[in-house]
């Protein structure tokens, strides 16, 4: 909280009885008593400090804060707003102002406050990595990824700068820096099954099979609880054709994580490439009953009813499977970016 000058209580008294109209006196005698947990009487201190003069800076905030602190999201943000038109270039409120904002899912407004704030202090890499995260719930993939190679070249000696960055690049679609990131990563942590992971997810989207099967493998050794590994491991060697070699690495992942549909989707399908049709069929019945709102299940069931002889359930799981789809049509889709709005102002 802001102070105008560092009193203490009784002097903050002597002055406060002293002038009663003074708004620093009035707003320290707001922090003891807010010290003092007696939360009532430090508002109304501060917004007789107010009252006094409408532009006191350290009430304006300190109220916001105030607010803030008892997660009184609404009633503090008119403070914060009224704060920087007195003191425009604040970090700490326009930081402020963008939890605010964003507690009130008032995504864009957050985000544009944080910006703000990022122009006084270029260098708020915890800042950073908030607005990393939020970018990308917002979809607005290029900001996060530009975000989080700034807070990398800050935090060199991070290892989570490194997976943002890595991330938000690959979101982005930019898988070529997403690896010469992952690439780094391992460099410096090569420990890291995490990193070993990354590495080995965009040697595969780059088109180096052999490199990325090697650092899968590795990953999975440096972490056997680290379901990740295994599954894309297993599933690189299915979509290359050595399904019986992709058969343990899914069933581990399995074993880590047994609601991982993706990984149960895999084992189904190199199953069935091996023609182990009752297997697959155990599988994806598993599944469906993990999973009931997947299409994926259902269309692979068809296959294996088909092949079975099974018509009539057949037509069944794939129609069940066209519902699921229609009632969910972005579930099979990637998530499109989209651009930050240039300058996106407070909603009135």
């Amino acid at each position: 909280m802001y102070r105008a000058v560092p009193l203490l209580l009784a002097l903050t008294l002597t002055v406060f009885c002293q002038d009663p109209a003074d708004p620093a006196a009035l707003s320290d005698a707001a922090q003891e008593a807010a010290r003092a947990n007696r939360p009532a009487e430090a508002e109304e201190l501060w917004k007789r400090a107010l009252k006094a003069a409408p532009g006191y800076f350290p009430a304006l905030f300190n109220l916001g804060y105030f607010h803030y602190s008892r997660r009184e999201f609404e009633p503090a943000v008119p403070y914060l707003e009224r704060a920087l038109r007195v003191r425009a270039t604040d970090f700490n409120t326009h930081y402020l102002l963008g939890a605010c904002y964003q507690s009130l899912e008032r995504r864009e407004d957050a985000l544009a406050s944080w910006r703000r704030a990022l122009g006084i202090n270029p260098r708020a890499s915890k800042l950073l990595q908030i607005m990393i995260v939020e970018y990308g719930r917002g979809r607005y993939f290029t900001e996060a990824a530009a975000a989080a190679t700034q807070a990398l070249e800050l935090t060199p000696d991070d290892l989570n700068a490194f997976l943002l960055a890595i991330k938000a690049n690959q979101d982005a679609g930019l898988y070529p820096v997403a690896l010469e990131i992952a690439q780094r990563a391992v460099t410096k942590y090569p420990q890291s099954a995490r990193a070993r992971f990354e590495f080995g997810f965009h040697l595969q989207k780059v088109g180096r099979i052999d490199e990325a099967l090697g650092e899968l493998k590795l990953a999975g050794s440096l972490d056997p609880n680290y379901e990740e590994p295994h599954y894309f491991l297993g599933e690189t060697l299915q979509q290359l054709g050595r399904s019986a070699e992709a058969i343990p690495s899914l069933q581990r992942a399995l074993a880590i994580r047994t609601d991982y549909t993706p990984a149960r989707l895999a084992l189904a399908r190199a199953l069935i490439a091996l023609k182990r049709l009752p297997e697959a069929l155990s599988e994806l019945t598993e599944a469906v009953r993990r999973d009931p709102s997947h299409p994926q299940p259902h269309l692979l069931l068809s296959q294996v009813y088909f092949r079975l002889g099974d018509e009539a359930n057949a037509r069944r799981e794939r129609e069940t499977s066209l519902r699921l789809r229609r009632e969910n049509p972005t579930i099979l889709e990637a998530v499109q970016g989209r651009q930050f709005p240039a300058s996106p102002g407070p909603r009135k």
